[in-house]
């Protein structure tokens, strides 16, 4: 049974009117206006399009009453003012090419939205010029007047969304709208190394207080970055950090990223950028995931600071309305070079592990329960082995002969406990100054390798660093042999749609590599042949969907090479040294060389730090010797 539709009569048929300039930049301001946070970002990108090289923000209440950026750039005449408050006037772009892009701004909506939302004015002076100011206030400009100002442009925003009350009802507290200021500008800060920001709460006026502030980095890229990430993000992500530089035409990726044991709860510390635009684009935030993929687990994510450069052409920007998203001509390009770049420089920092993992060692030892007294400090020379020996003969009663230095230090051999002598010949001192890792000096608890090296002590968990270098072993031979392949007796029909079925055909030479033979089988079926015999039994159709959810999400899949890692890090994990085993003082030495030569190796499959290592400095200081 239908059921009949109701016609519009000739009388009820609606109107087809023309909005007014008011309501078309209301309805523009809410896609590019949405919170004071995207307020500040498009005007103080404005600035930097300026040449910009000092930019100050002011904010009160959150954005919500006030937000003034002061910057020293090119600056506009009292020409330029009533222009560039109409809709799509810029002077970033001439209109005839949309892809060749050199700014952040080009749409020229930006000012427009702010004075239809908002109380907007605007002072500037261009150079030879005088300065002048102009005001707008839900939409309504006034004539431009003289101004005095020394040079660039002050834009000062009042009252947001006061034209459009409903906008706010959906603002959050002051706190969480200053925070995502404070998040806008820092990500602009990493952006432009070689600008200068400063960030002023001004809430209840006078002077405010500065809650960010970063001073104009010199040098090539690299230092200036290094300097500039150091005070915004802190010390610590430089100190255990690599420097990332990979070409491959026409991508150019640059940055630093953390290393795995340096790693996060959330993706908090993840600042993409293309050409320098702060970006929060879904396939680049996958070749990151599919990147660390091998050395993380799920719950965990790397802190990482990238600028993918490339040529205008080679990318469109024009497709968010707040620019937050990018699509590029060859994605595939982009995607591979970012995981190829970040694995070879995880793979080239070696057995390197975070700094901070033996800070929050030192960090746990606590002074005893009730102390009050703060400890006596002293320093002493530190004798040469050669001298301390001769000072324990001159300490031995007459006709005395000193036992071998275990005994002599007054140390016995405890259960669990494998000790080297204290004074070792040459060839045994060797690694101690030669070696990263040093040389093997005891195993405590059956399990922790306590090694010496130049200038402290490194504490080893011998079940994780063995299960690491276990695992590299079998991917190594995974890549020379190749991934075997178990055919089915009865082929697995996977019905998709003609769409999914095409891409999965496109995928079917990769797949064959890591043993997932697939063929079509007329309309949108496609037959599962082989899968990875590594695997066992699985279920293929399951697996070809996960596939097909990870390229709609990020663009690409990991998931076949990921599930195949899974059980190598599971064989490798039975396979290595488990903890209990008592290991000779060679055994201890052969495992801390190959942890040295071995990629990845300072963390587990999981993402565990291996190793502590542990100053001689930093212990001297918990004994008051420092």
């Amino acid at each position: 049974m239908m059921l009949d539709t109701p016609k519009i009569g000739a009388e009820q048929r609606p109107v087809i009117r023309q909005l007014d300039e008011a309501a078309i930049n209301r309805i523009a301001a809410g896609e590019v206006v949405e919170r004071p946070a995207s307020a500040v970002k498009e005007l103080v990108e404005n600035a930097l399009d300026a040449g910009a090289r000092r930019i100050a923000v002011d904010y009160a209440d959150g954005g919500k009453t006030l937000i003034r950026v002061t910057d020293d750039g090119c600056g506009m005449t009292p020409a330029d003012l009533p222009l560039a408050l109409s809709r799509h006037a810029t002077s970033k772009i001439d209109g005839s090419d949309l892809l060749n892009i050199h700014s952040f701004g080009f749409r020229g909506e930006a000012l427009p939205s702010l004075g239809a939302v908002g109380r907007l004015t605007i002072t500037s002076r261009a150079q030879g010029d005088e300065a002048a100011v102009i005001a707008v206030s839900g939409g309504r400009a006034d004539p431009v007047r003289p101004a005095a100002l020394t040079r660039g442009t002050v834009v000062e925003l009042c009252d947001l969304f006061f034209a459009t009350p409903a906008r706010l009802k959906f603002m959050r507290t002051d706190r969480a709208e200053a925070q995502a200021i404070g998040d806008v500008i820092k990500r602009l800060a990493l952006a432009e190394p070689g600008v200068g920001f400063t960030l002023r709460d001004v809430s209840g006026g006078g002077e405010g207080r500065v809650v960010f502030r970063a001073d104009p980095e010199q040098g090539d890229f690299f230092d200036s970055l290094s300097r500039r990430l150091g005070g915004v993000l802190g010390r610590d992500f430089i100190d255990n950090a690599f420097r990332v530089d990979a070409e491959r035409a026409p991508l150019h990726l640059v940055g630093y990223a953390g290393l795995p044991t340096y790693s996060r709860g959330s993706s908090v510390a993840q600042f993409l950028f293309v050409n320098g635009r702060p970006v929060q684009d879904r396939a680049l935030f996958g070749a990151l995931r599919a990147a660390y993929m091998d050395v993380l687990s799920r719950d965990r994510h790397p802190a990482v600071v990238l600028n993918l450069r490339c040529d205008p052409q080679e990318v469109d920007v024009n497709v968010h309305p707040a620019k937050s998203e990018v699509r590029f001509r060859d994605p595939a390009g982009a995607r591979s070079l970012m995981i190829t770049a970040l694995r070879h420089g995880l793979a080239e920092a070696g057995h390197r592990a975070s700094s901070t993992v033996g800070a929050e060692t030192l960090a746990s030892f606590r002074a005893e329960a009730g102390e009050t007294t703060p400890p006596r400090i002293y320093q002493m020379d530190r004798p040469s082995l050669g001298a301390l020996a001769q000072s324990h003969r001159m300490q031995a009663p007459q006709g005395y002969e000193p036992a071998p230095p275990p005994q002599a230090f007054g140390f016995a051999e405890a259960p669990g406990a494998r000790t080297e002598p204290a004074t070792l010949p040459d060839e045994q001192a060797a690694p101690v100054a030669s070696h990263p890792l040093g040389a093997a000096r005891a195993q405590l608890h059956e399990n922790y390798i306590i090694a010496q090296t130049a200038d402290g002590i490194v504490i080893v968990d011998q079940h994780a660093a063995h299960e690491r270098l276990v695992y590299e072993r079998l991917k190594a031979e995974r890549a020379g042999k190749g991934i075997a392949a178990q055919a089915l007796l009865i082929p697995e029909i996977v019905e998709l749609s003609a769409t999914e079925a095409a891409l999965m055909l496109e995928l079917a030479p990769d797949l064959a590599e890591l043993g997932l033979g697939i063929e079509a089988f007329g309309g949108g079926a496609i037959a599962v042949r082989e899968t990875p015999a590594i695997l066992g039994r699985i279920d293929a159709s399951a697996l070809i969907r996960d596939i097909l959810d990870d390229l709609a999400d990020a663009g690409g899949s990991e998931r076949l090479r990921g599930r195949i890692d899974a059980v190598l890090s599971r064989m490798s994990c039975h396979g290595s040294i488990r903890s209990g085993r008592q290991m000779r003082a060679e055994e201890m030495n052969a495992l801390l060389r190959e942890m040295e030569a071995t990629p990845l190796s300072g963390q587990c499959n999981h993402g565990r730090p291996t190793f502590v290592e542990l100053k001689l400095a930093d212990i001297e200081k918990l004994f008051g010797r420092r």
